[in-house]
């Protein structure tokens, strides 16, 4: 007989960040979180969430045996900011049996209707500035990094349990034989036009990576902030997700563009760590896995361009196309073949529009579903 149970933090903690990785065994385009990060985002003293918002996380067991689990999440601030009500649910995993699912989508869903809220969002992990999404298909390929992977089966039990599309999401590739030359043959034109209105465009210093970090935030928000179920990112939490990224960052890679020292928009990408990351057993770095992830960077060849974006006011003058021209000038100097751009909004023209000029296409989507209650 399934039951749920009801965990908090650290009470069984390990067992669940680690049932993925018995579930996926033998996958191999499985790649296991870290796990000190795992354990430090379900931390409400570590992490920057708990500090506006809260959530219960269960545990399902067939007997003694972890059959599923899932994370129920009231984000006060994706409601305050959309003037939705709103709950989301997350960190889904389960064995292939639609009754266990169900049992974890009523426990999730119950857990939000008590907190007054009226309809579930997810999954999402706490928000689209986490994990979030389902991917709908490309089942054959890994997931780049901090990109969510999922069983085939989730969007079926999801959609049999009464869940219907509210937004989708693309990820798009491209490989160096693909690449439109034209994209980096203007680039120059473009960047010497903007010069002339005082905007530069440089890459990160990280000498002074706390002030640039805080710059970016009001770029961060301003630039994203009508997107569809955007979160506005806290001080807290944007720093707190700079300083975790900051360890695989490659500052050759990371633009920021100023007009007049003023911060007027960003692109971060950072080389596919999930090419080393997979091979790193049950997400843990210690003792040995540090070392695949030392010695495993020089053999990637792949990368993820995460965030491009640019306030109002400045877009539509270049610093999009300067932002992927350079982008692409670093992977050809690297060695880089192939890159992909995610996740990408299905209603964010402008952005959809510049990828498909450099010959981007789409081959894997993302969807964020809902259910009213």
């Amino acid at each position: 007989m399934i039951r749920i149970e009801k965990i908090t933090y650290p009470e069984k903690i390990k067992e669940f960040i680690d049932f993925p990785h018995d579930l996926y065994e033998g996958d191999p385009n499985y790649v296991p979180e870290l796990y000190i990060s795992q354990k430090s985002m379900l931390n409400p003293k570590k992490h920057p969430f708990y500090e506006h918002s809260k959530l219960q996380l269960f545990l399902a067991y067939n007997d003694n045996k972890i059959v599923g689990r899932i994370a129920a999440i009231r984000n006060n601030n994706h409601n305050k900011h959309n003037g939705s009500n709103d709950g989301f649910f997350g960190f889904f995993e389960c064995i292939e049996d639609y009754e266990v699912a169900k049992l974890l989508f009523d426990t999730a869903t119950d857990w939000i209707k008590k907190e007054g809220l009226t309809q579930v969002l997810g999954p999402a992990s706490f928000s689209t500035n986490e994990f979030f999404g389902w991917h709908i298909d490309a089942f054959d390929s890994p997931p780049m990094m901090a990109i969510a992977y999922n069983k085939p089966y989730y969007p079926v039990f999801a959609e049999k349990y009464g869940f219907t599309k509210n937004t989708d999401h693309f990820a798009y590739y491209l490989t160096d034989m693909e690449v439109s030359e034209k994209s980096t043959r203007v680039s120059d034109a473009f960047e010497n036009r903007l010069k002339t209105k005082g905007i530069t465009i440089r890459t990160v210093n990280m000498k002074k990576f706390q002030e640039e970090a805080e710059k970016a935030q009001h770029v961060y928000n301003s630039a994203w902030g009508k997107n569809t179920g955007f979160v506005p990112m806290t001080y807290n939490e944007f720093m707190y997700l700079c300083n975790d990224m900051k360890a695989v960052m490659e500052p050759e890679l990371c633009f920021i563009a100023e007009h007049e020292g003023k911060f007027i928009g960003f692109a971060f990408s950072f080389p596919d760590i999930n090419q080393v990351l997979k091979n790193v057993k049950r997400g843990r770095l210690l003792p040995f896995g540090i070392f695949k992830l030392l010695f495993g960077r020089k053999k990637i060849d792949k990368m993820r361009v995460v965030v491009l974006g640019v306030i109002e006011g400045y877009r539509k003058m270049g610093i999009e196309a300067v932002f992927f021209a350079k982008t692409i000038a670093y992977a050809k100097k690297h060695n880089i073949h192939a890159a992909e751009a995610s996740l990408i909004l299905e209603n964010n023209e402008m952005m959809n529009q510049s990828l498909v000029n450099i010959n981007a296409h789409i081959y894997k989507t993302y969807r964020v579903y809902k259910l009213a209650l």
